[in-house]
């Protein structure tokens, strides 16, 4: 290979980049280029940039246009190499026509594995089909900031929830023959007042032990072959040109031998906003240094800028080629070096149009999700289930509008708004018109009252009206999910404070002050500050972005027909102030009365999330009373459904280092189980804990397994704990690599009647 056709191979294409309408993509308006395709590519090219996810094309026409690019590259490049062809999919593969699944948050509120990795196979199997080869997700980020815009892409604020949730959708994906991508390796989420890109300031244990752990869980457990950097600096480093990330411990730790993609531009922002090199050039020889293999989402520093330096001496060629053997063996592994591949590989015998992106397989899953993911916040009175009837007033922003339901990065938020004339291309029913589906002959009256985002207070009478003639009223409040500042969640739409939006929260006081039961319903990609309605409310439940079967799963819940679940993987925020912290903090980030005035108890806590039956506790057993620092215990505990109905308990299991070489976390989420018990039934739950678990980053900055107590408690939430034990680890302090166990396996051992 030439150097140029070397190089060619670590660049990226965006075909009619020129040609989409609105941004997908930060600084596209000065950064994107436009393209001629065969002069871009005329040595071939690494990537070829989202075909399906930037503009509305139908997924047959879609499939025949990057075939037929496929094709051209085969035939005129000297090498004959495809394109890697990569696309969004973090709640559905992005493109018109296809399922839009439930927000990552969403799945994360289910703890349930098995469920997300079916839906993920499930959208790769889509993708493959089409010829796509890689996707962008799923987003491993930590949430430390509720403000920050991109909360509704993560997995929640607990590092061993979001590795678990995460790892299984890389093996759905990875097992449907799709690249999955990590992003945003990392520190993205730990950004300084939540500000999209903003400067992280981050410790090295704090960055140790809560922000890479999803990343290596996932890559080890999970088989993901690709990473993509984040844009932020960490401590004044930009992770695009950080060695010691990229390399020291993505590959030279952690034993990682996929690709390192850029972010869209992340390369380019060396030089124009980072300022830490003076060219496009020196930007790319930068990333280059630092383990970045491939340059996304179309080639600026990696192409002659670049090639510039190699011929000068100043970049060793073997970089370039040490990047070179890496997208050429995972183009090799999806045989697209093969002699008789085809780019019409996809097409099945009905050909590529034939290709149903939302078919009722899919539906059924996205069905699941979005029911297992409702959580019941609060239910005081008894008001939910709502019983045939009453009447009830349906208001709020969100009631009437499925588009509330997705997230920024599903094709109807993330492309169509910029294409009004066009359909959302899917069946997805809004809670009105899925309660009165849900509730034949109840008199159901609908309000707006007042939007998302701006401050008309124009309908809020009407509905403060229809909510005092009514038995019960139903407010759906919450966000609209769109990018770079026109939403109110989703990349680029960061909150100053954790108020609802808009006007938003002086409607439910207008709606509470009628007397009326008011049953508050938020639909939101993070979590609102709910303390002011804490007593209040008749009852409160939380959807996180639920999908295109958002509807009838709430309008389920609602109805008792489905009895929820889900459980919070962030906490809901007492009181509205700027810098909410959560759950992982250590004695004095908690309470600390006489010492500050400000109490950051939440509402709500980790974890938490009522049913419309009762769960019972008993009969912890810990299999020893103490165990070596690299043992292994195993604890158990009876669950039983006292109340008189079917439901799914998750029972969750946690552990603290009461004494410590350094801080550490009072409370830390160990392992988890969903377990569903018929009413009266009861089951025997086993979690197998490895002293490698309560490892942490010590003093002198290595990962140790310290000796000394451990305390133990299984329960229904990080605060409701009512089965509390401890162990004490012996023998001397363990340090511990890349061979650390990472997981807490837990079974169900036996169910019986009672």
């Amino acid at each position: 290979m030439t150097l140029e056709e070397k190089l060619a191979q670590l660049g990226s294409v965006w075909p009619g980049v020129d040609s989409v309408i609105g941004d997908v993509a930060p600084m596209q308006g000065v950064l994107a280029q436009d393209v001629d395709f065969e002069a871009a590519t005329a040595e071939g090219i690494g990537h070829l940039t989202r075909p399906f996810g930037t503009k509305p094309v139908e997924p047959g026409e879609g499939a025949q246009q990057l075939a037929a690019r496929q094709r051209e590259l085969m035939q005129r490049t000297r090498l004959g190499i495809p394109a890697l062809a990569h696309d969004e999919c973090l709640t559905g593969f992005t493109t018109y026509r296809a399922s839009v699944f439930p927000t990552s948050i969403a799945w994360a509120a289910t703890f349930d594995p098995p469920l997300v990795e079916r839906m993920a196979q499930a959208i790769g199997s889509g993708m493959r089909r089409l010829g796509v080869h890689q996707g962008l997700s799923p987003v491993l980020d930590v949430v430390r900031d509720y403000r920050w815009g991109r909360v509704e892409e993560t997995l929640g604020e607990d590092p061993y929830l979001v590795g678990h949730m995460g790892a299984a959708y890389v093996r759905g994906l990875e097992s449907a023959g799709i690249i999955a991508t990590l992003k945003h390796f990392a520190g993205y989420s730990a950004s300084r007042a939540a500000r999209n890109h903003a400067p992280v300031s981050m410790g090295r244990r704090e960055f140790a032990d809560v922000i890479l752990p999803p990343f290596e869980t996932a890559i080890r457990e999970g088989g993901a072959r690709s990473v993509m950097n984040s844009y932020s600096d960490v401590d004044g480093v930009p992770v695009a040109a950080d060695h010691a990330l990229l390399t020291g411990i993505l590959r030279d730790e952690w034993g990682f031998t996929g690709t390192v993609v850029s972010d869209y531009w992340s390369l380019a922002f060396l030089h124009t906003m980072h300022r830490v090199a003076a060219s496009f050039g020196e930007a790319g020889a930068a990333g280059l240094r630092a383990g970045l293999d491939v340059e996304l989402p179309n080639t600026m520093c990696f192409g002659e800028p670049l090639a510039d330096l190699v011929r000068e001496g100043i970049v060793p060629v073997e970089l370039v080629e040490r990047s070179v053997e890496r997208v050429l063996r995972q183009k090799a592994e999806l045989g697209l070096l093969d002699a008789d591949w085809s780019p019409d590989t996809f097409a099945d015998d009905s050909g590529a149009t034939g290709v149903d992106l939302d078919p009722p397989a899919h539906r059924d899953i996205a069905r699941l999700l979005a029911e297992r993911s409702v959580i019941l916040l609060d239910n005081p009175d008894n008001v939910l289930p709502l019983t045939a009837g009453r009447s009830v007033a349906l208001v709020g922003p969100c009631a009437n509008d499925a588009n509330a339901f997705f997230g920024c990065y599903s094709f109807p938020n993330h492309v169509l708004p910029h294409h009004p004339g066009l359909p959302t291309g899917i069946e997805a029913p809004s809670l009105l018109e899925a309660l009165l589906a849900e509730l034949p002959g109840t008199d159901v009256v609908h309000a707006t009252g007042c939007p998302v985002k701006t401050a008309d207070r124009s309908g809020i009478a009407n509905a403060v009206a229809a909510a005092r003639d009514a038995d019960v009223c139903v407010a759906v409040v919450g966000d609209r999910a769109a990018l770079f500042g026109l939403g109110t969640s989703g990349e680029g739409c960061d909150a100053e404070d954790l108020r609802l939006p808009g006007v938003q929260d002086e409607f439910l006081e207008a709606l509470l002050a009628t007397g009326t039961p008011v049953v508050l319903v938020v639909v939101s990609g993070r979590p609102y500050a709910l303390g002011p309605y804490a007593g209040r409310a008749a009852a409160t439940v939380q959807a996180f972005f639920p999908g295109e079967e958002g509807g009838p799963a709430l309008a389920g819940v609602l109805s008792g027909r489905v009895n929820p679940s889900g459980k919070l993987p962030v906490q809901i925020p007492r009181t509205r102030g700027g810098q909410p912290g959560t759950y992982l903090a250590p004695p004095l980030g908690g309470n600390s009365e006489g010492i500050s005035n400000l109490d950051p108890t939440p509402a709500f806590p980790f974890g938490h999330g009522m049913s419309y039956t009762t769960f019972a506790y008993s009969d912890l057993r810990v299999s020893a009373e103490s165990m070596p620092t690299d043992g292994e215990i195993e604890l158990s505990c009876t669950v039983t459904n006292t109340g008189t109905r079917a439901g799914t308990e998750i029972a969750q299991l946690y552990y603290g280092d009461p004494v410590a070489q350094v801080t550490r976390p009072v409370s830390q989420l160990a392992g988890f189980i969903r377990v569903p018990l018929e009413a009266g039934a009861r089951a025997r739950v086993v979690f197998r804990l490895h002293a490698d678990r309560t490892a942490f980053t010590g003093i002198d900055n290595r990962r140790i397994v310290e000796p000394g107590e451990i305390t133990l408690a299984i329960g229904s939430s990080s605060t409701d704990l009512p089965l509390t034990g401890s162990v004490h680890l012996t023998g001397p302090v363990r340090h511990i690599g890349r061979d650390r166990v990472l997981s807490t396996p837990a079974r169900i051992e036996t169910a019986a009647e009672d």
